[in-house]
């Protein structure tokens, strides 16, 4: 068929090539990938040797010549039963020969998968070149005389010829008519140049576009015809979708399926869709994220029914798994400036039945490059350096079937240090009310009493206070966020008329924010601002352990933990009662599991209620280095401070290692 001077034909747009798969584990989780011999990490491209020769059979030896891209040649590789069977040695030459014309059809597909629709494959079998019934007895005969002397020497050479790129796509109805820019924005069928026409573009700009209709509501939206047509003269292709959206539905009844030692009623109010709500992808993304949020549960699959139910809703069902109730964990840590730390816990994430979680923890760390040691025994601070933590925590989620959470908790320990010690015991109870997957607020009782030290001397104190707190997370992954933002703020009163003593009102407040600058998330922009304030005492009568600090992994890095602030006597930090602090990162992935991040952070701690920008604000800078994992990115930082000041002990680098981005 011809159009002007353009020859034109209808191409076959192939899905992906199926691929030999190995599966291995990485942490802790199944991935996949091409099969090939074992290599230790890829490094010295060993190859299996092939079979020796044989009476019994024709091995072989096959070669691909003529193709310099890596990914086609791989592709080529796994679609080649020559080359996946190279092991498995055929009994005679028409075996051989059988094989070796199955891969000359299927490699053609192959190499118009990748976008060269004019490729040719020749297969040449002991210097025959296969091509018709005559060369087929020719190649079998010449393939038998290596038999018990030699390999049979096959070769696939492969000639691409150009390149074929993406010219234009279009995208109708049923009915051949376009659709509106309000429904189908050109950004849907832009092409841009240089595209090359592969399957895998051609099928995914198809899948964006039928997502987009299922974005707008039209859960059974597909695609009905796929027309591509490719340009000989001008290698180019052209493709036509035609899109049938199908009915505009909201999202009926959730049905949970799979509970058997948990309460239903539990999931259920972790769900926060009611019917009639409009359909789309990311509502029921939305609904298995908040449901992932019961501790009790494992897998989770949120399936959607196959027919709109008779108000036009569609059903959706919720299939889960329960997890192992009890649970042991240790984790460590490390910093060249805050010491090393270990901490062990158990949970029970399903004690009676209604999804109530229990976790008993226990922390214990010891400040190994201890700096201010020498001062602290001046002070008169008695302290070894050794600090610790028990903790218990009680949730009783979804009471009575609402979405109101009990949370409770009980502590007690010492906190140990640069600049003081501090012995506390206290527990907190209050009642959470969970608005939405992204957003809650928190009520409560707080109390505590303990003494603390520092070079202001020794506080014996009581606090007893009414928390308020409300929380909103739009982000996409608790470890390595990409999007969204968090916000959290609480203030609580330790009022003197409940016992408190000393009388003081704290307040707190930090949020963050991630941006991707591309679509696959490989470059991030991420910041974090933190503000604290506490009003209605002295700060030589508030607690050391109360008081603002910065400084640390998860504050100012480089800095030393909690020593950033005023100081007091011995030029020892003493805190303040305001604080702010600032960070921000570039995120970026050189490769899928690769990733360096550039940070610069900057805080301290004011003597003020209200940060007084004529005290001196600290700064620091930095280079990260993230391994990717399938738990979260292990973070590597080393970071230095750009305004040490006389006198103080600060060393010039600090080294940070942990689980997760650092905010």
């Amino acid at each position: 068929m011809r159009f002007g001077v353009s020859a034109k034909r209808v191409a076959r747009v192939l899905a992906p090539a199926a691929l030999s798969l190995s599966v291995g584990f990485v942490g802790g989780s199944l991935v996949a990938g091409p099969a090939r011999a074992f290599d230790l990490f890829g490094l010295f491209g060993s190859e299996e040797a092939p079979p020796t020769p044989s009476a019994g059979a024709l091995p072989y030896t096959v070669k691909f010549q003529g193709i310099d891209d890596d990914d086609v040649l791989r592709a080529l590789q796994d679609t080649s039963t020559l080359y996946r069977l190279r092991q498995d040695a055929p009994p005679d030459g028409e075996g051989l020969v059988r094989r070796a014309e199955a891969d000359q059809r299927r490699l053609a597909d192959v190499l118009s998968g990748y976008g060269y629709y004019q490729g040719i494959v020749r297969i040449r079998v002991d210097g025959v070149t296969l091509g018709g019934e005559s060369s087929v007895v020719a190649a079998a005969g010449a393939a038998e005389a290596s038999r018990a002397r030699a390999l049979v020497p096959v070769r696939i050479t492969v000639e691409p010829g150009p390149l074929y790129t993406l010219r234009m796509v279009t995208a109708r109805d049923a009915a051949g008519r376009p659709f509106s820019e309000e429904v189908l924005p050109p950004r849907f069928t832009r092409v841009d140049d240089d595209v090359p026409a592969r399957s895998a573009t051609v099928l995914a700009r198809e899948a964006r576009i039928v997502d987009r209709f299922r974005a707008l509501g039209h859960p059974f939206a597909k695609a009905v015809a796929r027309d591509p047509v490719v340009d000989d003269t001008a290698h180019t292709m052209t493709v036509g979708y035609t899109i049938e959206p199908g009915p505009i539905a909201g999202l009926g009844e959730v049905t949970v399926r799979g509970t058997e030692g948990l309460d239903p009623a539990v999931v259920r109010s972790f769900i926060y869709t009611e019917p009639g709500d409009p359909y789309s992808p990311q509502a029921i993304a939305d609904i298995r994220r908040s449901v992932a949020k019961v501790e009790a549960l494992g897998s989770i699959r949120v399936r959607e029914g196959e027919a709109l139910d008779p108000v036009g809703n569609l059903p959706i069902f919720v299939d889960v798994t329960e997890r192992d109730r009890n649970l042991i964990g240790v984790a460590a840590r490390y910093s060249t400036v805050d010491g090393p730390g270990i901490r062990a816990y158990y949970a029970n994430r399903n004690l009676f039945g209604g999804g109530e979680t229990l976790r008993l923890d226990a922390d214990i760390y010891y400040l190994g490059n201890d700096l201010y040691a020498t001062q602290r025994k001046l002070a008169g601070i008695d302290s070894s350096g050794l600090g610790g933590r028990l903790s218990a925590t009680f949730v009783k989620p979804a009471l009575w079937g609402t979405r109101n959470d009990l949370v409770a908790n009980l502590f007690a320990g010492r906190e140990a240090q640069q600049s003081y010690v501090s012995d506390v015991a206290g527990g907190t109870i209050g009642l959470r009310h969970r608005f939405s997957d992204t957003f809650f607020a928190q009520i409560g009782v707080d109390g505590q009493a303990g003494r603390s030290q520092d070079a202001l001397g020794k506080i014996d104190y009581r606090l007893i206070g009414l928390p308020v707190s409300v929380s909103y997370d739009s982000t996409d992954n608790l470890l390595d966020p990409t999007k969204g933002f968090r916000v959290i703020a609480s203030a609580t009163p330790y009022a003197g008329f409940l016992g408190s003593d000393p009388s003081i009102f704290v307040a707190k407040a930090q949020g963050s924010t991630y941006y991707a600058l591309d679509d696959e998330a490989r470059y991030i922009l991420a910041g974090r601002l933190g503000f604290g304030s506490i009003s209605g005492a002295n700060l030589d009568e508030i607690p050391a352990n109360i008081r603002f600090f910065a400084g640390g992994g998860g504050s100012v890095r480089g800095f030393p933990y909690r020593t950033l602030g005023p100081r007091g006597p011995f030029n020892l930090p003493v805190g303040g009662r305001s604080l702010l602090e600032a960070s921000f990162e570039a995120r970026i992935k050189v490769t899928d599991t690769i990733g360096v991040v550039p940070f610069f952070d900057a805080g301290t701690a004011f003597a003020s209620s209200l940060p007084d920008f004529k005290e001196r604000i600290r700064y620091a800078a930095g280079l990260g280095l993230r391994y990717y994992t399938g738990i979260g990115p292990i973070r590597v930082d080393v970071a230095f401070p750009l305004d040490r000041i006389k006198g103080n002990r600060e060393r010039p680098v600090a080294l940070y290692i942990s689980l997760g981005q650092s905010f």
